[in-house]
């Protein structure tokens, strides 16, 4: 098989941080001896996580086989994952007099037809449904668990518990027409073709404030392995928590 040089479009500032966490894994548990560093572990994942290359990719490219990829990989998606932040930590971390954003995505997963609960009717295609918070300038905050795509985003709100832990924290929040009845700490856009012109304006002002969002959107699915997820749809969760905390590992 051929191969050439490469290159991932990071800081060492990520190489660092998750090298640091893999090197304490290693130490917790006692690990004597591994086939690459924890420098080289730490490069492998963030090769698979930010440029999707897969496992049979990575194992030509490290010198390895598949099988200790995939456990090297496994490995330093649980240990990012236990460091994400949960959404209470966000809700006091978040500043008082500012709001943040909601809103939903869908992360395309490799699922047949007869999936139906991963079918997402809105973006014809299987998937999971994520919710994702974001500052006043687009910052992407806090990214939810992932639930299948046949989700409706209100209902992935509520099950999330952020309606509740917005109105705990009496902080403002934009949304689009998704979260309609969502109650009051959720703001949505007028609904309807006849709508009179100050409602007109208040949709106009409403967009320009939640379009910012998106910037959140295109971060997390910069990272291309959220492009087209081939795991198990049980660790994708985890997959999306480590990518948060990687990308607010030199934020």
């Amino acid at each position: 098989m051929l191969d050439y040089p490469s290159a991932i479009d990071l800081s060492s500032g990520h190489l660092r941080h998750l090298a640091g966490h893999l090197a304490a894994r290693r130490r917790e548990i006692g690990t004597r001896w591994r086939r690459i560093t924890p420098g080289r572990q730490a490069l492998l994942v963030l090769a698979h996580l930010r440029c999707g290359n897969t496992y049979a990719q990575l194992a030509t490219g490290f010198g390895i086989g598949v099988a200790t990829v995939y456990r090297y990989v496994r490995e330093a998606i649980e240990v990012l994952a236990t460091l994400a932040p949960s959404l209470a930590q966000v809700m006091r971390t978040a500043s008082r007099p500012a709001f943040v954003i909601l809103d939903g995505t869908l992360l395309p997963i490799d699922r047949i037809a007869a999936d139906t609960p991963y079918y997402s009717g809105k973006h014809k295609r299987h998937g999971m449904n994520v919710q994702v918070l974001t500052d006043p300038f687009g910052r992407l905050l806090w990214a939810s668990p992932a639930l299948p795509g046949s989700t409706h985003d209100l209902t992935a709100a509520r099950t999330h518990g952020i309606v509740e832990a917005l109105a705990a924290a009496e902080l403002k929040c934009w949304a689009d027409k998704a979260y309609q009845g969502a109650g009051c700490p959720v703001r949505v856009p007028f609904r309807g073709r006849r709508l009179k012109r100050w409602q007109r304006r208040h949709n106009s002002t409403h967009a320009k404030i939640r379009c910012l969002g998106e910037q959140a959107m295109a971060t997390l699915k910069g990272w291309r392995s959220l492009r087209r997820l081939r795991c198990s749809t049980n660790r994708i969760t985890d997959v999306v928590k480590a990518v948060l905390v990687l990308h607010h590992a030199t934020a």
